[in-house]
């Protein structure tokens, strides 16, 4: 968390963050927002959302571009590579109430259940946030069942080196992450933060297996429940956010998908308003009410055109920043597939493009850090654009 001295007037926190950012390189990029941001809550200590470097590199579900997501292995090397903060983890609840650390409550393309015979009858499907879904969900199985499964590469056609480790971790829970998060810091000498998101949260409150108070009870246990926490909590359903922001301190983000997409939690109570709703002057000031920051899909950063290149740079840095909000967009990873079209060279699906050209390109919009799968290309890419 840093430094513990008082630094309770805005002078104060502009100078925190102008030291943090300056070894991160010396650059200021970012600054106005960041420090308003920071500004915003009342921080009494150093620490907090404002002693981040910025532009933050956020090692997306661990080092997912190296190791399978959402395993200690994927987040102990997001560390290893330089990632400020570590997104560990998508909270999903297993059946006995327990949070887990998972993509999706639907395991079959993330562990080896498939390969177990006594969870065939598992099978099932469900409709997920609307969307028929067929597989194996952990919240139909115990905490003790799931620790019996092994973690896989999601995506083996753009990783096919990542199969290496299949078989290598197993799935890790919430308090094991909070508990690593301690000794992770006490090893490296310096604070180490995580930035869990809770994933379909009205889904699993219809199921009786309600998210945040889980995640409340566990970081209050845990001393991390407070507005400098090095914990930073995440969702894509508004409500879940402000549900969380009457239960605990912690900083907050509100992620946003496609312009034209409704948050589910909107779709169930009939709230008509879609993203580029919540984009607007107006959805933006009514986010900074209760939450510090949006994490943006990049397309709502710079749009794209139809050949999947990069078109036109939005007003949603400026407007975010305007409100006091910090921008962690998602998410930057190296292979063709995921970079904008200019950026890609040759034909392979698993070969990198120019990420250090994309990464430069969206870092020029002024987003105040930027989830990415490859931690160490983010932040190469970083030190290239401060001393730029």
């Amino acid at each position: 968390m840093g430094s513990q001295d008082e630094h309770t007037d805005g002078t104060g926190r502009r100078a925190l963050l102008g030291a943090a950012m300056f070894g991160a390189g010396g650059a200021v990029l970012g600054l106005s927002g960041t420090a308003r941001a920071a500004g915003s809550q009342s921080a009494g200590h150093g620490g907090g959302l404002q002693s981040l470097p910025v532009p933050t590199v956020i090692g997306h579900r661990g080092a997912s571009g190296y190791r399978p997501e959402h395993t200690f292995g994927s987040y102990q090397l997001a560390l290893d590579l330089g990632a400020d903060i570590v997104e560990a983890g998508d909270l999903v609840p297993t059946r006995d109430g327990h949070l887990v650390c998972r993509h999706e409550p639907e395991i079959g393309g993330t562990t080896n259940v498939a390969d177990h015979p006594e969870f065939a009858g598992r099978r099932t499907t469900k409709v997920l946030d609307g969307v028929s879904t067929t597989g194996w969900f952990t919240e139909d199985f115990t905490l003790a069942e799931l620790k019996t499964l092994r973690a896989i590469e999601r995506i083996p056609a753009n990783r096919p080196h990542n199969t290496l480790y299949n078989g290598r971790w197993s799935i890790p829970t919430f308090e094991e992450v909070l508990k690593w998060q301690d000794e992770q810091t006490r090893k490296r000498g310096k604070q180490v933060w995580i930035y869990p998101e809770t994933k379909h949260p009205t889904y699993f409150r219809a199921l009786g297996l309600g998210l945040e108070e889980r995640v409340a009870k566990l970081l209050r246990r845990h001393g991390k429940d407070k507005r400098n926490s090095p914990v930073i909590l995440q969702s894509f359903e508004p409500t879940s956010i402000q549900r969380l922001n009457k239960l605990v301190d912690n900083p907050l983000v509100v992620l946003l998908s496609a312009a034209s997409t409704r948050p589910w939690d909107f779709v169930e109570k009939g709230d008509p308003r879609t993203v580029a709703d919540l984009i607007t002057p107006k959805g933006l000031r009514e986010i900074a009410g209760y939450a510090q920051g949006i994490g943006p899909t990049l397309d709502l950063v710079i749009t794209k055109k139809a050949d999947g290149s990069l078109d036109k740079e939005t007003t949603l840095v400026a407007d975010a920043h305007k409100v006091g909000l910090v921008l962690h967009p998602y998410t930057m990873r190296n292979e063709n597939p995921f970079l904008p079209a200019e950026y890609r060279r040759g034909t392979d699906a698993d070969a990198y493009g120019d990420a250090f050209g994309a990464f430069k390109r969206y870092f020029a919009t002024g987003i105040d850090g930027v989830f990415t799968d490859n931690p160490d290309t983010g932040v190469l890419a970083r030190a290239d654009f401060v001393n730029g």
